[in-house]
């Protein structure tokens, strides 16, 4: 790799961590709203007469989502990229990841990955299904945040001359 394909990896690493900091803080604040209350079968079945609580569940899952999706599909190999390691399949960055101490534990992301799916296209078949994987989304939400921070500590020490994002709290 050249020093201008790693430079240009750099910035785009830079970029990423930006958005997956400001997905991260957004994904915080709904998690925080929506689970003030007990999530439970009959919390679900409101939600057919609660407009505010459907759209706040609804934003707690696309953020959810989308920050899984984020760190996972673009933020690791564009690490792994501005590291000059070689990237393969999904599998083979999280792996990757989970060896240079970025991600806690592939199995644990996998589960995000299928919770993710479980969320999205199983959505109220069941309402104790549901409420159960909602309260294990919220339990993994610490998950994103610590991947996302350890890469952006990583970054920070590693890649100078650049404006790092905070770390999510």
């Amino acid at each position: 790799m050249t020093v201008d394909t790693l430079k240009i990896e750099s910035i785009r690493l830079l970029a990423l961590l930006k958005i997956v900091r400001r997905e991260g803080a957004l994904l915080q604040k709904t998690d925080t709203r929506l689970f003030k209350a007990k999530l439970d079968a009959a919390w679900v079945e409101r939600l057919e007469n609660d407009d505010d609580l459907a759209e706040r569940l609804d934003a707690f899952v696309s953020r959810f989502g989308r920050m899984q999706d984020t760190v996972g599909d673009k933020l690791i190999p564009a690490l792994l990229r501005s590291m000059a390691e070689k990237t393969g399949s999904a599998l083979d960055n999280l792996n990757r990841a989970e060896k240079l101490g970025f991600l806690p534990s592939v199995e644990q992301w996998l589960d995000a990955r299928n919770l993710r799916n479980k969320l999205v296209h199983e959505y109220m078949s069941d309402p104790e299904e549901f409420a159960a994987a909602l309260n294990k989304a919220h339990l993994t939400v610490p998950l994103l945040v610590t991947t996302y921070n350890a890469i952006n500590q990583y970054a920070r020490l590693r890649l100078s001359n650049a404006e790092w994002p905070e770390l999510l709290p």
